[in-house]
């Protein structure tokens, strides 16, 4: 359970930090993304990429 909750942070710090680059490659556009409009500023819920990210970096975790 740690593990997964680990892995779920680091994407999520991954998806932060590397918001541009990839949604030049289709994360942040996926069909479970949200991106809405409150207040002026745009938010966004990026679950269906978060949950492919922790996937990959599960694999490779688990790889090396």
């Amino acid at each position: 359970m740690i593990r997964w909750l680990i892995v779920v942070v680091l994407a999520l710090l991954l998806m932060s930090g590397l918001t541009d680059w990839l949604r030049r490659h289709g994360f942040g556009r996926l069909p479970g993304d949200f991106e809405f409009r409150i207040f002026g500023r745009n938010w966004q819920l990026p679950i269906a990429s978060t949950v492919v990210l922790s996937m990959i970096a599960a694999l490779i975790a688990r790889w090396i």
